[in-house]
């Protein structure tokens, strides 16, 4: 089990699941300096395990996370290369699978950034979410503002970053910072995130990372079609394709083996 020095950022794996807690519960999951430092690792370690075919980001004690540790700004706010939120939040979005962040309570200013670095975005119907700059004087990283408004558009974005209030997760799912909000009773978010989560561990990883790394590139305005025929050449050596149609035609589930490329990415 991968984890933070303090053992306050931790990642454990289960049929197919990784899962990274944000274990702080007395600050609210905040996080501290070396939580950030250590984030990136982590990612490298669960992107590394063919074991591993999709990842959750969640917090332990009802919060997700309460964002920076106030205590720790200066050692966190540097400039924007060097900024350790930055880091750790390009790291998650560069993760080459599936990510979905599971949220509970407060979500607030790096952890928004964390859940927007998520691919998907699952949240409690009690969950709530701001983007709390503005209440401390700093200037929010450039790239965490780019994928803010990338999710919610520039009009939602600058009244989040403007006015450092929390909505609700209803609200959060209206202006798209949240794919699907679970409401309270029967398995919660707990167990709906689980069987969502196994649902993409039985799909096809190649499917799932040649879409992630083609909506990434169409997203940056970049060569889409050299990845696009990249990919392909990847599905036609993986035997992804004919596993899929012989479970189909055996009415079986398939028993997807592709977990890594075969050949470095051009």
């Amino acid at each position: 089990m991968a984890e933070s020095p303090d053992g306050r950022l931790r990642a454990e794996v289960a049929d197919g699941v990784g899962t990274i807690v944000i274990d702080r519960p007395a600050k609210r999951n905040a996080m501290s300096a070396d939580m950030w430092r250590a984030l990136p690792g982590i990612l490298d370690g669960l992107a590394a395990d063919p074991g591993v075919r999709v990842v959750v980001l969640t917090g332990a004690g009802g919060n997700f996370c309460a964002g920076a540790d106030i205590g720790e700004l200066a050692a966190i706010h540097r400039d924007d290369d060097t900024h350790l939120g930055t880091v750790a939040e390009r790291a998650l979005a560069a993760f080459p699978k599936p990510t979905l962040a599971a949220i509970e309570g407060y979500c607030v200013g790096g952890g928004c950034q964390l859940a927007a670095a998520c691919d998907l975005r699952f949240a409690a119907d009690g969950a709530r979410f701001g983007i709390t700059p503005a209440r401390l004087g700093i200037v929010y990283p450039v790239a965490a503002t780019a994928r803010i408004v990338g999710l919610v558009g520039p009009s939602a974005a600058k009244y989040l970053l403007y006015s450092a209030d929390l909505i609700g997760a209803e609200h959060a799912l209206r202006i798209g910072l949240l794919d699907e909000v679970v409401p309270a009773g029967g398995a919660g978010l707990r167990g709906r995130v689980a069987e969502f989560a196994a649902t993409l561990a039985s799909r096809s990883l190649l499917t799932q990372c040649a879409t992630k790394d083609i909506v990434d590139t169409v997203v940056a305005s970049g060569p889409v079609g050299e990845r696009a025929k990249w990919w392909l050449e990847e599905m036609a050596a993986s035997g992804e394709v004919e596993e899929g149609a012989a479970a189909f035609l055996e009415r079986r589930d398939p028993g997807f083996s592709w977990t890594a490329p075969s050949r470095p990415r051009r």
